[in-house]
């Protein structure tokens, strides 16, 4: 119940840290995407850096939960943060919510909880090697570029949505590098191939969140971009900590239903999200975007 309870606030803390995050970034100038340009801006907005402030407050409350309660009990609970994400916008601008985007939202939200309670990955090694990494490192910067030319070049309705799945993508690889990080500590750093995570930990991370920046600032509304991150970056940590640390998932034939079942809905409410959002955000007043 502690586990539950700290994990619930830690999800709103996250949901009112990215609404809060949103707005500012439509208070700055337009910058291209991965532009550093795009940072220097908002870090002079007292609402960005208090909503890094409140971002932080979520991750230690979102650390303790974990002390105290299992990951597949925790990661579930934290994905209703786009929930209230939705939520906390629609009362800050006193708006009728859009229900076809509500529904989208909460398809995602569900999915990726159910999955993640169902799946319940477990096992598995510790440790990878550096030259066992090196193809998710070419396919981490293949999906990345492709996403980034789909986003400048593609319809320029949807470039929010291939933003936020380069950061999603980004945010798995990610937490599979924290994950891997504290276990290559002992091995010390006489031989920089021992501490690869990590030198790449320095890279990914800052090219994931400088991407979720420029997702919110290409989207008129929060929650297709956030909807797409959050279901994304679980279901690309479990694959890469299947196939590379060797992880297990549940096999039996009705959680493989519940599994197939969760991600069809998931894929239904990101699909809802991407068509309805423009048609939404082009009733949105100025001052809300």
């Amino acid at each position: 119940m502690i586990a539950v309870v700290l994990t619930l606030v830690a999800a709103f803390f996250f949901g009112l840290s990215s609404v809060m995050e949103q707005r500012s970034t439509k208070q700055v100038p337009q910058r291209r995407a991965l532009s550093p340009r795009l940072l220097v801006d908002l870090a002079r907005r007292t609402l960005w850096l208090t909503a890094i402030g409140v971002n932080i407050v979520g991750s230690v409350l979102q650390v303790i939960a974990l002390h105290f309660g299992a990951l597949a009990v925790v990661q579930p609970i934290v994905a209703s943060d786009v929930l209230f994400a939705v939520l906390i916008s629609v009362l800050a601008w006193r708006r009728r919510p859009d229900w076809v985007m509500l529904a989208g939202v909460m398809c995602c939200a569900a999915g990726i909880a159910v999955f993640l309670a169902v799946a319940h990955p477990s096992g598995g090694r510790k440790t990878v090697t550096f030259m066992a990494t090196l193809p998710l490192a070419v396919a981490l910067a293949a999906v990345l570029a492709g996403c980034l030319a789909a986003a400048r070049w593609g319809p320029r309705r949807i470039r929010p949505v291939w933003l936020a799945l380069a950061c999603g993508v980004d945010f798995g690889v990610t937490a599979f590098l924290l994950k891997v990080v504290p276990d290559t500590w002992p091995e010390g750093f006489g031989d920089p191939l021992w501490q690869w995570p990590l030198y790449m930990l320095l890279i990914v991370g800052p090219i994931g969140f400088l991407l979720n920046q420029d997702a919110f600032q290409a989207g008129r509304l929060i929650s297709p971009v956030l909807a797409v991150i959050t279901t994304v970056d679980p279901l690309v940590s479990i694959c890469i900590a299947h196939f590379w640390l060797k992880e297990n998932v549940a096999t039996a034939p009705g959680d493989i239903a519940a599994e197939v079942i969760s991600l069809a809905v998931m894929a239904g409410g990101i699909v809802a999200l991407a068509h309805r959002a423009p048609h939404v955000g082009r009733h949105v007043p100025s001052q809300e975007k």
